[in-house]
């Protein structure tokens, strides 16, 4: 391998490795950033060892989902809704549920897209959904902002959300922005929805996630991002903006309204995020397999819904069932338990062949601690081991969903780029079992590897370093000050929020847009 950690020439293999620099020089090397397709993780890597369930187990699962759309189907569809799936061949019933034919079922699976590309602003930030392609982001609808030094939380405000798409933005381990939190400030819903979208995408050229109020602001929405794009043409070209879509409401109902607007999003050629969000043992059976069989039972009929409107639309099947603490029925996104849900979840999308996502990452934890720390990177971790396509509320979430916090953004993405490396797992080959090498160290060498040309030349493109973290001994820990985690982390909050934003937009448009609607986010 090339050795990019140092401009000195690489020693040839049978000779004597030597130490190139010392540790001043592997330190600049370790800061030198690499190019993209050397660097040891990255969007889209692809997951997939891990799998809680057998393949008995989906086959069951399966089965017990096409049955549940057979016999107890969904009720509360829009009349549009029901006759775009009558049409396709639904079952309307005397107690006005939609049953639906496993035939159809199977029918529009083979319409439905499969090797989604989710486009960004910038093509760079393209996420590719196809297989067990791995992708972390944000998600949510937070009310709070925690205040991690005061130990308080807040309501949320626009700034806020713009702050957190400016600091996604620069955190290489984040690779998509789905609105986190609710512009509690603004309490006209049109202007929060069309301020949303103007505050994320002012924020980051990644792909954004948003969700509707109402079906009629979808129109105004859809204005905006022409403006945005630069025309409706260059717009339905590379839509960078998806609509984050509760369409049913667990147990096995249409939510009427959301149904409204994704018709609307997908006539305007915004890609869906069909959100089944049933919480075990409230809306959802309490056994995790059960919770799976409803979940996947409600985005089968969003399926066959989309499908029925527009074959292909770009749909990411969203099964995210959440966890109860069975001893008070408060959500428990942080459990072990969700972690497995959402690995089961999964699995379950790669069975039908199709883009999904699920929620991982979430804390109970009220604010960046110790227990956060285990349950973020718990389900974080199964999440991408499993090849969750898009895994959502991966950063920053707190509070079981009630709480967002910029600082525990920031550290996410250390925490995500070591469950990344995860994903990547272990490559072996003959060069890396390094038989040669050990050779060389043993026999001719020093007696150990801190200088080899192996090590020198692996030491970034193996290994993940955390941008935040603090790895010193307890020497060189006092000796720096006893730097704090949370303090660090707001340090590099401060440094991103006091530069412009990478996203703003051209001057002209951004006027027309101010114009064109009222946008409450200073300039």
């Amino acid at each position: 391998m090339t050795d990019q950690t140092t401009n000195a020439p690489s020693a040839k293999m049978g000779g004597a490795p030597r130490r190139s620099g010392g540790r001043a020089a592997r330190t600049a090397a370790r800061a030198a950033p690499l190019p993209t397709d050397m660097r040891p993780i990255k969007a889209g890597m692809t997951g997939g060892r891990y799998k809680p369930l057998t393949d008995e187990d989906m086959d069951r699962i399966h089965e017990a989902a096409m049955r549940a759309l057979e016999e107890i189907g969904l009720c509360d569809a829009p009349q549009s809704g029901i006759d775009y799936m009558v049409a396709a061949g639904a079952i309307l019933g005397d107690d006005k549920r939609l049953r639906f034919p496993r035939a159809l079922v199977q029918e529009m699976l083979g319409k439905a897209t499969k090797d989604l590309k989710l486009n960004a602003r910038d093509p760079a930030y393209d996420l590719d959904l196809s297989g067990t392609r791995v992708h972390y982001g944000t998600a949510g609808a937070a009310v709070h902002m925690v205040d991690v030094h005061g130990r308080n939380y807040r309501e949320s405000t626009l700034q806020d959300l713009h702050d957190a798409a400016k600091i996604v933005q620069q955190m290489d381990n984040i690779h998509f922005l789905q609105r986190p939190m609710v512009c509690r400030d603004i309490v006209d819903n049109r202007e929060m929805d069309l301020n949303t979208i103007y505050g994320c995408c002012t924020g980051t050229k990644k792909h954004v996630g948003v969700s509707f109020t109402e079906p009629d602001f979808v129109d105004d929405a859809l204005e905006m991002l022409h403006m945005i794009a630069g025309g409706e043409d260059k717009w339905r070209a590379r839509p960078f903006v998806s609509n984050s879509n509760c369409f049913v409401v667990p147990p096995m109902k249409f939510a009427t309204e959301s149904c409204l607007v994704m018709e609307k999003c997908i006539a305007g050629g915004m890609p869906v995020l069909l959100l089944s969000a049933g919480q075990a043992g409230a809306t959802a059976p309490a056994p995790i397999a059960g919770a799976i069989v409803q979940a996947v039972a409600e985005c089968l009929a969003g399926v066959v819904y989309v499908n029925s409107i527009a074959p292909g639309h770009p749909a990411i099947f969203g099964t995210w069932p959440f966890v109860s603490d069975l001893r008070t029925g408060a959500m428990s996104g942080g459990s072990g338990e969700q972690a497995l849900l959402t690995a089961g979840c999964a699995q379950m999308h790669q069975y039908y062949g199709l883009p999904g996502g699920a929620a991982a990452g979430i804390a109970d934890a009220k604010l960046p601690d110790m227990q956060a720390g285990w349950e973020q990177m718990a389900s974080n971790v199964m999440a991408g081991l499993s090849g969750l396509n898009m895994v959502y509320e991966a950063a920053g979430m707190h509070a079981s969903l009630l709480g967002f916090c910029h600082e525990s953004l920031v550290l996410g993405d250390d925490l995500i780029g070591q469950a990344l490396r995860c994903v990547r797992g272990i490559e072996v080959n003959e060069s890396n079992l390094s038989l040669e090498t050990m050779r060389d160290v043993c026999l001719k060498g020093p007696g150990h590897y801190l200088g080899s040309d192996q090590t020198l030349g692996l030491m970034q493109t193996e290994y993940v370093y955390p941008k935040t973290a603090d790895r010193t001994s307890p020497k060189e820990w006092q000796e720096k000050g006893k730097p704090d985690l949370l303090l660090n982390a707001t340090a590099r909050k401060e440094a991103i929020l006091s530069k412009p934003s990478d996203a703003t937009l051209d001057p002209i448009t951004d006027a027309a847009i101010r114009t064109r609607f009222n946008i409450h986010l200073k300039h």
